[in-house]
C-alpha cells in the first residue's frame, strides 16, 4: 500500500491508487495528536458498555457485542469535531477527485474493536455488499468507475495484533464478491498505522477486520462516501438538531445530501 504525506498529496495520486493500485492509499500525519487524543477519550467512555450497535459480516454470535459502534447522530452529539474530521482536505479532496465533486457521505461511525473479537468475514462494501446475489444487479456492472470509497480515520494505532483491517491488493480491479476458493488470507496485506494517520480505500477491494489478539481495544472512524445518486444507507439527518444543520459548513450539508435534495427536478443546463 502506497504512503503518502500531506507535503506529497495530490488527489490524482489517490484516484491512481485506489482505481489502478492496491485499491487503498495510506495518508499519513492527518490530524494532530492532542485532537485525535481528545475524541479517543470521548469514545472510549462511549464504548464501555457491551451492547449490540450494528456490527456486521462477523463470523459468530458474540463479536457484534465486540465491535462496538457510534453512528452519525450520537457522534453529533458527542462532539461535533468528530464529524467534522471528514472535510479535513485531503481526504475531500480526493473523493472530489475520485466520485465527482458534488459527492456525499453514506455512512459515518466509530467502531470499538474489543480483545477477543473474532473477526469479520471478507466482503466488498455497499453498494456492492450484496454482490454475491450479481444477476440483481444490471447486466456488466463493474468497478471500471467507482459507486463506493472508505476511509478510516485512525484514533488508535492499528497493528496487526490489535486486528488492522485485511485487504486483498488489486482485488477491486475485478468486480466479484470473494468466495473460499480466493485465498483471501494468504494474499491480504494488513493497513497498519498510527493515530491520526488515514486510509482511503475503494469498497470492491476485498477486505475485512482481523481479530483482535491483545489486550486493549482499538478504535477506528469508518467513512463511506457515495456519488450524489446513490442513495446512503444510513439516515444521517434523523435526529439532528435544527441548529447544527443550520450552521454547518458548506462542506458538511454536501455530505448530507441537502446540495442534492430528492425527489427534485432536473437542473436547467447553462444556456450557450
Amino acid at each position: 500500500m502506497k504512503t503518502i504525506t500531506r507535503d506529497e498529496f495530490s488527489p490524482s495520486i489517490v484516484v491512481e491508487e485506489l482505481m489502478d493500485g492496491a485499491g487503498a492509499i495510506m495518508l499519513k500525519d492527518v490530524f494532530s495528536q492532542e485532537r485525535i487524543e481528545r475524541i479517543a477519550q470521548t469514545l472510549e467512555a462511549e464504548t464501555d458498555e457491551a451492547i449490540d450497535t450494528g456490527s456486521h459480516f462477523n463470523q459468530n454470535d458474540q463479536d457484534p457485542l465486540l465491535q462496538r459502534r457510534v453512528w452519525f447522530t450520537r457522534l453529533v452529539e458527542l462532539d461535533p469535531d468528530i464529524a467534522s474530521l471528514v472535510e479535513e482536505p485531503m481526504i475531500f479532496q480526493s473523493m472530489q477527485a475520485f466520485l465527482g465533486k458534488e459527492f456525499v457521505m453514506g455512512s459515518m461511525c466509530a467502531s470499538r474493536i474489543m480483545p477477543g473479537y473474532g473477526g469479520q468475514e471478507p466482503h466488498i462494501d455497499y453498494p456492492y455488499w450484496d454482490f454475491y446475489r450479481n444477476e440483481t444487479f444490471p447486466t456488466r456492472t463493474n468497478s471500471s468507475f467507482p459507486l463506493n470509497a472508505q476511509a478510516i480515520i485512525l484514533i488508535d494505532e492499528f497493528t496487526e495484533e490489535n486486528g488492522a483491517t485485511a485487504l486483498a491488493p488489486g482485488s477491486q480491479k475485478d468486480l466479484r464478491y470473494p468466495d473460499k476458493n480466493d485465498d483471501f488470507f494468504g494474499k491480504c496485506i494488513r493497513l497498519t498505522g498510527k493515530p491520526g494517520d488515514v486510509v482511503l480505500f475503494f469498497g470492491a477491494a476485498w477486505h475485512c477486520a482481523m481479530p483482535n489478539q491483545s489486550e486493549a481495544g482499538r478504535i477506528g472512524i469508518l467513512v463511506e462516501f457515495l456519488p450524489k445518486f446513490v442513495t446512503p444507507i444510513e439516515d444521517l439527518m434523523k435526529d439532528l438538531d435544527a441548529n447544527y444543520l443550520k450552521d454547518t459548513t458548506p462542506e458538511m450539508q454536501q455530505l448530507l445530501g441537502m446540495k442534492y435534495p430528492w425527489p427534485s427536478t432536473p437542473p436547467h443546463p447553462p444556456l450557450q
